[in-house]
């Protein structure tokens, strides 16, 4: 794959739905998610009833790149060569010289160094989408829950919370109203979703004007598909797309053959029969990039037509359309925004915000992963341009010791700060900082190997006039 592309170049443009063209307002979103699996555990499947009170401070344990160990319930956060970066039983962090003892240097017993991908999927979750990052919290509490009540040391509470994704989101959820999560956007759309900006629209269909054939592939069901585009889009956002594929099933869309991932059509919202190839545009369920490729051939008319992905999941989106099916790929990351409502370079340094702040009065405490702050995990992916430029120079270095003042010094001097100066865990602290540190030598090899990529067009997603993708 080129390490360059360019938008004009490409003949076919493809979009996730949730949390790329569609925002959700994720101080209401998440709490919703949250709570249609707690309820379901507690009243279904007879949980501590403690799980249904979550309070601001325990949003913090949320952070993308998580992965949970389905048998003992210990969460960790990997380096890029394997090796874990910190780690927790639950939601209790584990000490430097637990997680040495505990994990060493040593690569982490799922990673798979010659792939850079951890191995057996069924022994581990990944969270790296704020859709999941909710059940992140939900399983270290249930963890914690278990541990404390009758002292367990591994478990098999998946089973109950895969029961509760099928509760919740089974294919019929939608239009028979199960759990909490549809009914809920469905009576009050606009406190969950955020409506598309005109210049989005605009954007859209000047690439139709262009020549673009456009693509909509969202693992969503139809009729959940339909309420999200209508609202965030218009109700003739059908007009947009040329191919609108729901249920996809992705990251298996991408790496899935044929036969195991057929095309299905649709009637009223439901699968009828299975499409042994895909034929002429429309709207369709599951399928398989290989026989979309194929359409996009003949509608193209070219043996080899250039198509590109927006997405928001590195694990659905990213690395499986870029490996499986060789497109390139955005990525959408919604912590670009920063601050709502604020310009980057207006947005307060992190250091001089105290961990609570007014809204209406009354005391506010906002979770990291909600605020859109460079923390945690987002450091890999979040830092802009000018911050790059700022830190090229310098001789980074992971040693902490010989580090940390002068690595404060040098972010201190970055509008939005990296290092979470409101923390007091000084623990917690360090472990942020080397992480810094990190994701930071992670992103300036990025940017030499000219990997990032930045790409105007005009209008975009973020409504700065740019969009940053990163391109595995």
């Amino acid at each position: 794959m080129a390490q360059h592309f360019s938008l004009a170049a490409c003949d076919v443009v493809g979009f996730d739905l949730d949390h790329t063209l569609c925002r959700y307002n994720l101080p209401e979103s998440a709490p919703l998610i949250y709570n249609s699996f707690a309820r379901f555990l507690v009243k279904e499947k007879g949980y501590d009833k403690e799980l249904l009170t979550v309070t601001p401070e325990d949003w913090d344990f949320c952070c993308k790149g998580l992965a949970l160990d389905l048998e003992d319930g210990t969460f960790i956060k990997l380096a890029e060569n394997g090796t874990v970066l910190r780690a927790s039983h639950g939601t209790k962090m584990m000490t430097p010289d637990m997680l040495a003892e505990a994990y060493g240097k040593k690569e982490w017993k799922y990673f798979v160094s010659d792939t850079g991908m951890p191995s057996h999927p069924g022994k581990y979750y990944f969270y790296d989408n704020y859709f999941d990052l909710p059940g992140a919290l939900l399983c270290a509490r249930v963890a914690d829950s278990l541990t404390k009540n009758s002292g367990q040391k591994t478990f098999d509470f998946w089973k109950d919370i895969v029961a509760g994704i099928q509760h919740n989101f089974k294919m019929s959820a939608f239009k028979e109203n199960c759990g909490l999560y549809f009914p809920e956007i469905k009576r009050d759309p606009g406190k969950y979703l955020h409506s598309c900006p005109e210049s989005v629209r605009n954007w859209l269909q000047q690439l139709k004007s262009a020549g673009k054939i456009l693509l909509l592939i969202t693992s969503s069901h139809s009729d959940y598909c339909k309420l999200l585009c209508e609202y965030t889009l218009g109700d003739d956002f059908a007009d947009l797309f040329d191919i609108v594929i729901t249920n996809a099933l992705k990251p298996g869309f991408f790496s899935h053959s044929p036969s195991q991932r057929p095309f299905y059509t649709l009637k009223d919202d439901e699968e009828q029969e299975s499409l042994p190839s895909l034929d002429k545009p429309g709207w369709y369920s599951q399928g398989n990039s290989a026989h979309l490729y194929e359409l996009l051939k003949k509608m193209t008319s070219k043996p080899k037509p250039k198509v590109v992905y927006f997405g928001d999941s590195m694990h659905s989106d990213i690395f499986p359309a870029s490996h499986y099916s060789h497109w390139e790929t955005v990525l959408i990351l919604e912590e670009l925004r920063g601050e709502e409502g604020e310009k980057p370079e207006e947005a307060e340094p992190l250091e001089k915000k105290g961990k609570y702040e007014f809204l209406n009065g009354k005391i506010q405490r906002t979770p990291w992963f909600i605020h859109g702050l460079l923390t945690k995990s987002v450091l890999t992916a979040l830092l802009q341009f000018q911050v790059l430029k700022q830190l090229q120079n310098y001789p980074w270095t992971t040693s902490l010791q010989d580090s940390l003042q002068t690595v404060q010094k040098q972010l201190a001097t970055i509008r939005w700060s990296i290092i979470p100066m409101v923390l007091s865990n000084d623990e917690t602290l360090t472990i942020i900082l080397m992480e810094t540190i990190y994701a930071t030598n992670v992103l300036l090899k990025m940017l030499f190997s000219k990997n990032i990529l930045k790409c105007f067009v005009g209008t975009s997603f973020c409504e700065n006039d740019q969009v940053i993708g990163i391109c595995p």
